[in-house]
């Protein structure tokens, strides 16, 4: 096939583009392949970018020589996740950043977080009001929160973790999406604005940071199987580790990629399960046949358990998208675009097509059973050299989250109508949260509600 030297065609309405696609980039997408085919080009403030949606382009893109790459509009997040974030590399730093992290993610090392991520489950569910209607991604996040205090940070005295919590709730908040999409925004008029607010909140976690690592380095032979410890631990091949201010910026990274994230995967598959009760009915028989007291390493290993998590991911992917730069050209499709630009692998389009999926929108977990998709037809967390560390730890999460909640307590849908995406800070979630109501505590047998 010949290629062509230009990028594929799209609408050069820049500000009209950035506007749909942070509002609503699965729709954004949608529209988009429908009007210019696939690829497209989508033309944004922070430049050019180049976007696919199908097996053969997300191929193209995830198997090129990583060198390739790199780090896609990096002015818009190094001043909220600092220079040393994992997600700002490129080349051989990033290789060997990654190579070093790596192993705190898989494996044994994530399943001794199983008993803490239990445990947060059910401190959640004590605080839900019985009979009445409460905010479920609420409660899926403070789940995500007081895993990520305890499991990555290895905070455990109960004053230093509400110290922690509110140092963390206070910095995601002021990480509003107008200045991550529209730098020009990061300016701090005299004091006072969203941006000065969240330079503050900044500076206050990154106190709490420092704190941290000091009070560790003291005590190296203190260590525990937190994932902070491990970055302390960790050396490279030449004996070097990681800096103060490289853990600072892989721990906001951490908390910006695992935090919101996981609890608004939480709260949509709470939300598909009690729409589809012939679901949850089977998801029930699967967790109560796994006995009285299952080890969660056993829970994690049940088949309709991970379809669920894994269909979950699939309808509304947390990032709908992921953008890279063009450090040297790439042929795309019968393109051969250049250096400089933009280039994305659609996950929004890609789980929705009905030649890999049949009936794509439709919530079938049943499409996961016994069947393994190519990393070309499935990204949730992307591919290639850049795909999400944490990917192990956000679906051991989920599932044992999940099984937890769903075993021990009843809950109801409270949301009258469909619930669609909307914006949730950075990234995009269940617009109402996802509304349900505590009915009491559930015995193995008993039916959802």
């Amino acid at each position: 096939m010949s290629t062509r030297s230009a990028l594929p065609p799209g609408s050069r309405r820049t500000l009209l583009q950035t506007y749909r696609y942070t509002r609503d980039p699965y729709e954004f997408f949608s529209k988009m392949v429908e009007e210019y085919g696939d690829p497209f080009t989508a033309h944004v403030v922070n430049g050019s970018v180049v976007i696919t949606g199908s097996p053969a382009g997300a191929q193209q893109v995830f198997s090129a020589d990583p060198d390739t790459f790199a780090p896609f509009a990096p002015q818009v997040a190094r001043p909220v996740l600092g220079d040393a974030s994992l997600l700002l590399l490129s080349g051989e730093r990033h290789r060997k950043e990654r190579k070093l992290l790596m192993p705190a993610f898989h494996g044994e090392r994530v399943r001794a977080y199983g008993e803490t991520i239990c445990g947060a489950a059910h401190a959640a569910a004590s605080t839900w009001p019985k009979g009445q209607a409460f905010v479920f991604q609420d409660s899926s996040q403070w789940i995500s929160l007081e895993v990520i205090i305890r499991a990555v940070f290895g905070v455990a005295d109960p004053a230093r973790v509400e110290d922690v919590r509110q140092a963390i709730l206070e910095f995601v908040a002021a990480a509003v999406p107008s200045f991550m999409f529209f730098p020009f925004l990061q300016r701090d008029f005299f004091g006072v604005g969203p941006w000065a607010r969240f330079q503050r909140a900044r500076q206050r976690f990154g106190f709490l940071i420092a704190a941290e690592l000091a009070a560790r380095r003291s005590r190296p032979d203190e260590l525990g199987d937190d994932i902070l410890s491990r970055m302390l631990a960790a050396r490279h091949d030449d004996g070097s580790g990681l800096s103060d201010s490289e853990i600072h910026d892989e721990l906001l990274t951490l908390l910006f990629a695992g935090h919101e994230t996981t609890g608004i995967a939480l709260a949509w598959s709470i939300y598909w399960l009690l729409r589809h009760p012939d679901r949850l009915e089977k998801l029930l028989a699967e967790l109560d046949a796994a006995g009285e007291r299952p080890e969660p390493e056993a829970l994690a290993r049940l088949p309709y358990l991970e379809a669920v998590v894994h269909e979950t991911l699939r309808l509304y992917p947390i990032a709908p998208d992921a953008p890279r730069m063009l450090a040297r050209p790439l042929e795309l499709a019968g393109y051969t675009l250049p250096a400089g630009a933009g280039v994305a692998v659609a996950t929004a389009l890609l789980h929705v097509r009905p030649d890999i999926y049949p009936e794509p929108h439709a919530f079938r977990p049943e499409r996961f059973v016994g069947r393994k998709y190519s990393p070309f037809e499935y990204t949730p967390f992307g591919g290639g050299h850049r795909r999400c560390l944490g990917a192990a730890f956000a679906t051991y999460e989920m599932k044992l989250v999940l099984a937890t909640l769903l075993r021990h307590y009843r809950l109801k849908l409270s949301e009258p109508r469909e619930v669609k995406p909307g914006r949730r800070n950075v990234v995009l979630g269940p617009a109402t949260g996802v509304r349900v109501t505590f009915l009491g505590p559930r015995r193995a047998g008993d039916l959802a509600a």
